[in-house]
């Protein structure tokens, strides 16, 4: 089983924000589908292969992700690497993308939040580009909703995004990263 998250900010005002990519992905990976809810959090399961996934997206906000993504993981008793958490970087430029595992939240709220839900960083990550700004102007930055520029660029990669989620669920992580962060 796998648990595939999209970090993101609930509600009307937060769509098409660059803190909300998580939930653009999974929202364009599946379609129209019927979400229920469970532990704060939306969530869909279906199968990739024969390999059961339970995608979610946290209500919580971004600062709490980690108190729904911490009920699902141990809920299901989901191993660290059997989960991918994507999110937001203000470290890469839109349109760039990095698969990590292992490393700091790098200053993400939402990140620190799951690093101590889960008592551990080790678990994947795809981590999506969306520019950077000023220390000082980040959060207008990351509430503020993508321009028309910057949505085609992204637009243009969700079908790199799909085919991750895809490869992470099929052959793992280890996998997946030799191919896409080749990039």
């Amino acid at each position: 089983m796998k648990l595939i998250v999209g970090l993101g900010n609930p509600g009307k005002e937060y769509e098409n924000t660059r803190h909300n990519i998580g939930f653009m992905v999974l929202d364009d990976y599946l379609g129209n589908v019927k979400w229920s809810n469970k532990f704060n959090a939306l969530y869909y399961e279906s199968f990739i292969g024969t390999e059961k996934v339970i995608f979610v997206k946290p209500l919580t906000y971004m600062n709490n992700s980690g108190n729904a993504v911490g009920e699902f993981v141990r809920y299901y008793n989901i191993d660290m690497k059997d989960i991918l958490i994507i999110q937001d970087d203000l470290d890469e430029e839109i349109g760039l993308y990095k698969l990590k595992i292992n490393s700091s939240s790098g200053g993400h709220n939402g990140i620190k939040s799951i690093i101590s839900s889960l008592g551990t960083q080790s678990f994947p990550r795809l981590k999506v580009g969306i520019g950077s700004v000023k220390k000082d102007e980040v959060i207008d930055y990351v509430l503020g909703k993508f321009s028309k520029k910057e949505m085609e660029i992204l637009n243009n990669e969700l079908s790199t995004f799909r085919k991750i989620i895809e490869s992470f669920v099929n052959v793992g992580i280890d996998k997946t990263m030799n191919v896409y962060n080749t990039k």
